[in-house]
């Protein structure tokens, strides 16, 4: 299972991404074991829609909507655990979207999170030490 960031979404859409190539050959691996916290989903439509554009944005929520990608809905304790994660690790400003992220990763124990953030993935002690992703390739 792997759990995706939202610049790991960002990337996959974005074709001039640097990343572009190597995210979107991890998706076309084996995209049922893609799971979007969400945490992510607004960040992401936001993202799409100013750097990508209206159309962009229609096929990202066409797909989410029909289902092309599985969304973890989570649970109120990880609210509370990623504020406590946020709150542990607060030199680095995690944010409740990274904290989130981390959170569902270790409650679902993620094999991989998909992620271009290491500074702050990096950074945290994850429990079930799932690789990032493309950087542990």
């Amino acid at each position: 299972m792997i759990i995706a960031d939202t610049g790991a979404l960002i990337a996959l859409f974005d074709q001039s991404d640097r990343h572009h190539d190597a995210v979107r050959r991890m998706y076309e691996d084996d995209p049922d074991r893609w799971i979007l916290p969400w945490a992510i989903l607004p960040e992401v439509d936001y993202l799409v829609a100013a750097h990508l554009g209206p159309r962009a944005q229609d096929l990202w929520l066409a797909d989410l909507s029909s289902g092309a990608f599985a969304v973890e809905w989570g649970r109120q304790e990880d609210v509370s655990a990623a504020d406590r994660l946020c709150r542990r690790y607060k030199t680095l400003r995690l944010g409740l979207v990274d904290a989130v992220v981390i959170v569902v990763a270790e409650r679902l124990r993620a094999d991989a999170i998909a992620t271009l953030d290491v500074k702050h993935f990096g950074a945290v002690s994850i429990k079930g030490r799932p690789r990032l992703l493309p950087r542990d390739l």
